[in-house]
């Protein structure tokens, strides 16, 4: 492979259509102020680089960046590109990667607004993210080790995987679809509204309002924390070793609890049992 190394770019397209090269201790960057360095590009090594100018990494193949840092000014890095690796890099510009397939991060830092829209199959390990908006309508996602914190994340994805991470995220995984959360924290207001086959399995759930209009919702050996007006109008199977403040209507299934301090039914069609632990009755 060529390698590239030691020098500044600051060009339009100033690498397009490369194939097979390797970037390293390189700077893109300028008074030129070129766009999309690495456009239409294949079997590309990134390391040790610095972006601070927009689109360089769109219709890539076969990809590999580490080690380098993308500014606020690197605005939309990574779109419609695929076979994509990622480790140590910090991504600091809006919406930094889109429509794109089979990737892989880790060790990374993100600051992202809008990041990962209608992302294909992406592991994500032992990453930071803030961001808004993060993720929305992806799909086979596998995270572990993740720390993110922004509103309105996981909007609409499917398939998918997460593992000791921790959220602070308004309005997540709303509109989700056949997803696991295992051994989590995830704090923050209204919580996974109108999702389906979603399963907190040894999580601790924070915030007012969770999980609403859900319909295959399950909880495994969950502990809720200033949780109120939970379940409403949802269809679940619950084990939850705390207290929770309110239950409302909830539609279908069976809610195992510690204790509740109270329970709302004035809805005729909300008929889920709820079993309150050391009562003989149904709450």
């Amino acid at each position: 492979m060529d390698v590239i190394e030691n020098t500044s770019f600051d060009m339009e397209r100033a690498l397009y259509g490369s194939q097979g090269i390797i970037v390293r201790n390189c700077s893109f960057d300028g008074p030129a102020d070129g766009e999309s360095a690495l456009k239409e590009s294949s079997d590309i090594q990134v390391s040790h680089c610095f972006f601070n100018l927009r689109y360089p990494f769109w219709h890539d193949k076969k990809l590999r960046i580490e080690d380098s840092k993308m500014t606020e000014l690197c605005r939309a890095a990574l779109w419609y590109s695929s076979d994509i690796e990622i480790f140590d890099t910090k991504l600091y510009g809006i919406k930094a990667l889109r429509e794109c397939s089979w990737v892989k991060m880790q060790g990374c830092e993100i600051c992202s607004s809008e990041f990962g829209w209608s992302v294909h199959q992406i592991e994500m390990k032992d990453c930071t993210v803030q961001s808004e908006y993060f993720m929305m309508r992806s799909d086979h996602l596998v995270f572990s080790d993740l720390r993110m914190k922004g509103k309105y994340s996981f909007q609409y994805i499917q398939d998918s995987v997460f593992e000791d991470c921790e959220f602070d995220t308004k309005d997540a995984f709303w509109h989700a679809k056949n997803v696991v959360v295992r051994n989590s924290v995830v704090r923050g207001e209204y919580l996974a509204w109108y999702c389906e086959n979603v399963v907190f399995e040894n999580c601790k759930i924070i915030g007012t309002q969770p999980l609403c209009y859900c319909k295959g919702l399950q909880l495994i050996d969950c502990e809720m924390v200033d949780t109120d007006l939970c379940f409403e109008k949802s269809e679940v199977e619950a084990t939850v070793l705390s207290s929770v403040v309110s239950i409302k209507n909830p539609l279908a299934g069976h809610i195992y609890v510690e204790s509740v301090g109270e329970m709302i039914w004035d809805d005729k069609d909300a008929h889920a049992e709820v079993v309150v632990k050391g009562k003989n009755n149904c709450a």
